[in-house]
């Protein structure tokens, strides 16, 4: 229980992410953690970056990358976590946002 008062939200959205079942959205995991959206997405760049130096390349954050509802177009080229604004093939908006999981590799 005191752990959990000391560990940054960092560590605790990764400690969510590896003990999840199934890929989490960036949108859950800001209603978990009472974040910001935006915030969660940076968070994420800097917990890809932590859990693959501490567990020396044996783990990493995994994304399900976002895809358009209307025509399937995947957004498989992203640099970054995060979830497009509008489809660059059909340019709707109806995005399904990226997914996220830490996994063994």
């Amino acid at each position: 229980m005191f752990e959990e008062l000391y560990e940054s939200i960092r560590e605790r959205i990764a400690k969510f992410l590896e003990s999840s079942e199934e890929p989490v959205s960036a949108e859950k995991i800001a209603n978990v953690f009472d974040l910001d959206v935006k915030d969660v997405y940076i968070h994420l760049e800097h917990i890809a970056k932590s859990i693959r130096r501490e567990s020396g390349n044996r783990k990493a954050l995994l994304m399900t990358p976002p895809r358009c509802r209307k025509c399937g177009y995947v957004f498989k080229d992203l640099e970054k976590p995060k979830k497009p604004s509008k489809c660059p093939r059909c340019k709707s908006e109806w995005i399904e946002p990226p997914k996220f999981i830490v996994r063994s590799l």
